[in-house]
């Protein structure tokens, strides 16, 4: 059954929904947008466009949306500071709800969106896209690959996101008004893939976050970040805005994963295999140069946000959970509050200590038993 969606907020990264997101599930008949929601009636030129939606389905007002238009979903793509409101109005309703990432902008509030959402029996999912993007998807399938032609067990992972946006309104005006904008608005997703990658949990998260003085923002913008996972895989994070240059901007990481028979690099979306060769102990540095292998990454039609909302319709018609359902995901939003936690106190996090507290502190003051 195609799923009736009220898409809520269509400036900024909302333009990709309407353009290029949700049209791609449109045309599988998955869903069908009902209505568009934005406080800035500029916006709405992307719906029209990519929607095709008329004029009079265009919103400035959340409520009247949700009354005039029976939907299925609401999807949301606007400041994580103001998720929880377009939650409470979307269940209200009785909507469905995939959100872009984070849940909300505190662990409180995101505690109290997946409590909420849970209470009223209504299911949400989050778009951690970079997870589900073409070049990370191969390199997860690469190191879970059993057998002779497998990398062996991981060991650990490095990874560096290196920006220069260091000027006002480089990475969108509200990005630079966030106090832990890096962690919250980046970060998120980087801590995300990577302990997916691990195949655990995180156990323990040490962070130093920092803003250098040239950096116009609001609060910290760079990153340096270990996390230990649950089977005890090692992962180390550099993540930074105001740097001189763009070595690995967004999008274009840089990910070694280091393995019991192989180092596998992604980079710049390209990925290589480095084989271990016990014939090479001991040569010069020019007889151990190993050029790599690289790996042709996977194939298939919906890569991002768009499988995301293709697995979500799935799920919403029986089929399994999509991985970054509300509960799971409020393991990566533990890792970016738990991350700043850290930082403020100077000690490591204890993730699955910080994030039941949270949750029990929701469902108190929401008087869940």
């Amino acid at each position: 059954m195609t799923q009736r969606v009220i898409h809520v907020g269509c400036g900024g990264f909302g333009e990709y929904w309407c353009r290029r997101f949700l049209p791609l599930n449109v045309q599988d008949g998955l869903v069908k947008v009902v209505a568009a929601v934005d406080v800035k009636p500029d916006h709405f030129r992307h719906a029209r466009e990519g929607l095709g939606l008329p004029a009079k389905k265009c919103y400035t007002d959340l409520e009247k949306a949700l009354k005039e238009n029976p939907a299925d979903v609401c999807t949301i793509v606007v400041p994580p500071a103001f998720h929880e409101a377009v939650v409470d109005a979307a269940l209200k309703y009785g909507l469905h709800i995939l959100s872009e990432k984070p849940i909300a902008d505190t662990m409180a509030a995101s505690a109290r969106i997946a409590v909420k959402a849970r209470q009223a029996g209504r299911k949400m999912g989050v778009t951690m896209s970079h997870r589900f993007d073409q070049d990370k998807t191969t390199l997860r399938y690469l190191l879970r690959r059993p057998g002779p032609d497998g990398p062996g067990e991981l060991d650990y992972l490095v990874c560096r996101f290196g920006c220069d946006c260091r000027k006002y309104g480089a990475w969108g005006n509200f990005r630079h008004e966030i106090a832990d904008t890096l962690l919250i608005e980046g970060s998120v997703h980087h801590l995300d893939f990577l302990m997916d990658m691990t195949g655990s949990r995180c156990r323990t998260i040490y962070a130093q976050t920092w803003k250098p003085r040239w950096g116009e923002f609001r609060g910290d913008c760079q990153a340096l970040v270990t996390m230990i996972s649950e089977s005890g895989k090692r992962v180390l994070y550099e993540g930074t805005k105001t740097n001189t240059v763009g070595l690995n901007p967004w999008g274009q990481e840089y990910i070694r994963a280091e393995c019991e028979k192989s180092t596998l690099i992604l980079n710049w979306r390209k990925i290589s295999s480095y084989h271990y060769q016990d014939h090479l102990a001991g040569r010069t540095a020019d007889e151990l140069k190993n050029e790599g292998e690289v790996i042709p990454l996977l194939q298939q039609p919906k890569w991002s946000n768009a499988w995301l909302i293709e697995k979500f319709v799935r799920w919403l018609e029986g089929g399994e959970a999509m991985e970054t359902n509300v509960w799971d995901n409020l393991q990566s939003v533990a890792l970016v509050f738990a991350g700043i936690e850290s930082s403020r106190t100077g000690r490591p996090v204890e993730v699955q200590e910080f994030l039941r507290g949270a949750v029990a502190a929701a469902e108190k003051e929401l008087g869940v038993a």
